[in-house]
């Protein structure tokens, strides 16, 4: 069985992408699991180029083939934000039930239609040889006046899908799985993979 490393250390992001590439016969281990504990300084201007500059990084410690994704929410009445700085918007450290909150405060009396956003996710493949592979997945929706489900993390509670009628923590796994921007880009990338190397 291929090992690949995925240059994350979130346990529900890992969880995610190992059922969304289920079908792959991969071995996915994190980070962690590899036995590699370093700062990557994502410092792009972009979601591909701090997937890339991850994957990157992680492959010269390792000399293995390595994923890696950046993901975040692109509020549009709020000129794009949080965007790349979704993870460390107020800090690394403060809790996502702070976080949408503020996010719910910004957005106070304005109506449905200017409360567009949706979540972007990059995924990086590099191999040893210093090829690079880039996907990339939307998911449409709308910010939400509250948190609701728990079926997500980060800011899924916030981010409502008025054609579901339900925030992206509400839907099952699996259809969230299958609609998400994390999904797109995982299968287009899971596609790719598979046409170029016959993985």
């Amino acid at each position: 069985m291929k090992q690949v490393i995925f240059a994350t250390g979130n346990a529900h992001k890992l969880q995610e992408i190992k059922e969304i590439l289920v079908d792959l016969d991969w071995d996915i281990i994190s980070m962690k699991e590899a036995g590699i504990d370093m700062e990557i300084i994502e410092d792009g201007k972009t979601f591909e180029e701090n997937a890339i500059i991850k994957a990157r990084t992680i492959m010269e410690a390792t000399g293995k083939m390595v994923l890696a994704d950046d993901s975040g929410l692109v509020i549009d009445y709020l000129n794009g934000e949080p965007g790349i700085y979704s993870a460390r918007y107020m800090g690394e450290d403060t809790s996502y039930h702070i976080k949408n909150k503020s996010l719910v405060d910004r957005l106070e009396g304005v109506p449905q239609e200017k409360r567009t956003a949706r979540f972007v996710c990059a995924v990086a493949a590099i191999f040893p040889d210093g090829q690079v592979l880039t996907t990339e997945g939307k998911f449409e929706g709308i910010i939400g006046y509250e948190e609701r489900g728990e079926n997500g993390f980060g800011y899924d509670p916030i981010f409502f899908l008025p054609e579901y009628g339900c925030s992206s923590a509400e839907l099952s796994r699996e259809k969230k799985n299958e609609l998400s921007h994390r999904g797109q880009a995982l299968r287009m990338m899971r596609d790719k993979l598979q046409g170029q190397r016959g993985m």
